[in-house]
């Protein structure tokens, strides 16, 4: 059989990924294995989600850690042209932008390994951003660009890319969360904090962009404690935004405002049955521009831009910036009811999974012999 290699670093990794190793698993035409690199190493950020996303544990596990862009791509190809050397995969699997995504394209390319890029063709038009950078590399070099939306089709035929090599799938990451909801909303989490539905805000920042400067992640901070004390915040706080509030001194301004909750981070099912039956949700995180959106939540996107306008043209996203006064502006609006509406995007239905597997398949020529006809 041939192999598909799947590369997962980062836990948005894990959710697009998920439905497409089952999709494989369940069609028994290919074999494949999983490679973690450890590029999220914290249990809550990794290996949580793993168990509540009903995956196997990786075949392959790298340990890489953390470190500069430059330090962690640098050990990310080195350790990943060992597997690739060992395994001899017929095609590698890489998903989204981050730095595992990028490290693992440049690995086949060189060593002659076809690549498909799942989530390809997003643009925030923002080369500040490490992410952006990831995705247009990754992407130039992709044999097969397995896009979520047609506005990533178009941005890749703008860009001179072959027509051939796009494949419009869908949102794997929504098949994650429609097979997980239910599951998720039978959780005591609302319980166990003290929330009631649609009682209460969910906050996710983790970009270096509003949490390394102190002026930006500050003014956030403030925003949120101002509209904390018309509902309760909740902020699950990433490993790396925490270390920046504590050198920035910004935790004893926290202690005053008791209305945002910075809670640790946590795993796939607790967080969706947060963000599920939020008021509303401050994010910078792509994914969850794209949760929300299907999940029906107004989502207040902390950034200038996004990478994913489907969210904003058709969805329940709003590109609000870092400025304080427009964040609490917009959120008050939607707090008094003057909410926007959306719907959910073509092809987010729950069988990207099963999509992107039978496009493996065609690409590797093989593929299952149809059944034959009862009688």
């Amino acid at each position: 059989m041939k192999k598909v290699l799947h590369i997962v670093g980062a836990r948005p990794n894990f959710m697009k990924v998920a439905p497409i190793h089952r999709a494989i698993s369940e069609r028994g035409v290919l074999a494949q294995k999983l490679v973690h690199t450890g590029q999220h190493y914290d249990v809550k950020m990794s290996d949580v989600f793993f168990t509540d996303l009903g995956m196997p544990a990786p075949d392959i596990h790298l340990g890489i850690g953390s470190g500069s862009h430059a330090e962690q791509t640098a050990r990310l190809m080195i350790e990943l042209e060992k597997v690739f050397a060992s395994e001899k995969p017929e095609l590698v699997s890489v998903v989204g932008d981050v730095n595992s995504t990028l490290a693992a394209a440049l690995v086949a390319v060189k060593m002659g390994i076809p690549i498909g890029h799942v989530e390809a063709g997003l643009r925030s038009f923002d080369r500040a951003m490490p992410e952006e950078i990831n995705r247009i590399l990754t992407d130039s070099i992709a044999d097969l660009l397995l896009t979520p939306s047609s506005d990533a089709d178009a941005n890749l035929i703008r860009e001179g890319v072959e027509p051939q090599r796009i494949r419009l799938v869908g949102n794997v990451m929504i098949d994650s969360l429609l097979a997980a909801r239910e599951k998720a909303l039978k959780l005591s989490t609302l319980a166990d904090m003290g929330l009631t539905a649609r009682g209460y805000a969910v906050c996710t920042l983790h970009r270096a962009s509003n949490v390394d400067d102190a002026k930006v992640l500050g003014g956030l901070l403030s925003a949120l404690g101002h509209l904390s004390h018309r509902l309760p915040v909740v902020f699950p706080v990433h490993p790396r935004t925490r270390k920046r509030i504590a050198e920035t001194g910004l935790e004893a301004s926290l202690a005053r405002t008791p209305g945002l909750r910075l809670v640790d981070p946590m795993g796939y099912l607790e967080f969706l049955a947060l963000t599920s039956q939020a008021r509303l949700v401050f994010t910078d995180s792509g994914g969850l521009q794209e949760e929300t959106t299907v999940l029906g939540i107004p989502c207040l996107t902390v950034r200038e831009n996004t990478e994913r306008p489907i969210t904003v043209d058709v969805g329940t996203n709003l590109v609000v910036g870092t400025e304080p006064a427009r964040i609490q502006q917009v959120a008050e609006r939607i707090l008094d009811g003057q909410e926007k509406k959306g719907r959910v995007p073509d092809l987010w239905d729950g069988r990207s999974g099963e999509r992107i597997a039978q496009v493996y398949e065609e690409f590797l020529g093989v593929g299952r012999t149809p059944r034959r006809a009862a009688g």
